[in-house]
């Protein structure tokens, strides 16, 4: 057995973080989390224990289907969430233009992995630099291709981690992001 692996889990909880550095005065911040995600109790606790490090409350909202996301922003609304953060899910990254540009369009600051998501309007990605998983997957794939015994290859760990800011979702949210967010930066979509 072989394969790649990014640093999903464990990453709630600098999200969370990195969301109220970016908007401090918000009392609640939602977590979208897919109930059918096995990590999603670790994901739980994590922001649980970030969100009493920070001091602010948080509403947990669940979806696990492209078809709950408009109540996704329907909840933060009557939660009065000032923001959303986005749980590591491969479903969830499937959608990420969806949600990023949902989280656009209702005005909500979110925070999630990956290009696509702050391409689509998201404000902020933060994450296993995806790239490198696929180009590891790809080359992989071609040592097993060449005859390579999947058993001799180390699984590969990613290490690599990427914070993507779009000052764009910033100026249109009316929010000025600390300096510290932007010197963390590793892209900014202007």
């Amino acid at each position: 057995m072989t394969g790649v692996a990014g640093m999903a889990v464990g990453r709630v909880h600098e999200r969370l973080e990195l969301l109220h550095a970016a908007i401090p005065t918000t009392p609640v911040l939602g977590l979208l989390l897919n109930p059918e995600n096995s990590n999603r109790d670790v994901q739980t606790n994590d922001a649980l224990a970030s969100v009493q490090k920070v001091g602010v409350k948080i509403k947990i909202i669940r979806a696990s289907a492209a078809r709950d996301f408009s109540n996704v922003f329907a909840e933060l609304t009557q939660s009065q969430a000032g923001g959303l953060v986005v749980a590591d899910d491969e479903f969830f990254l499937s959608a990420s233009v969806g949600l990023g540009s949902s989280a656009a369009r209702h005005g909500v600051p979110a925070i999630f992995q990956g290009t696509a998501f702050t391409a689509a309007g998201g404000l902020m990605s933060y994450g296993t630099r995806l790239t490198e998983l696929y180009h590891q997957a790809g080359a992989y794939s071609g040592l097993v291709l060449a005859g390579a015994a999947p058993a001799d290859l180390p699984i590969y760990q990613s290490t690599t981690v990427e914070m993507i800011v779009n000052l764009r979702s910033a100026k249109a949210l009316g929010i000025t992001l600390p300096q510290s967010i932007v010197d963390q930066a590793t892209t900014m979509i202007r």
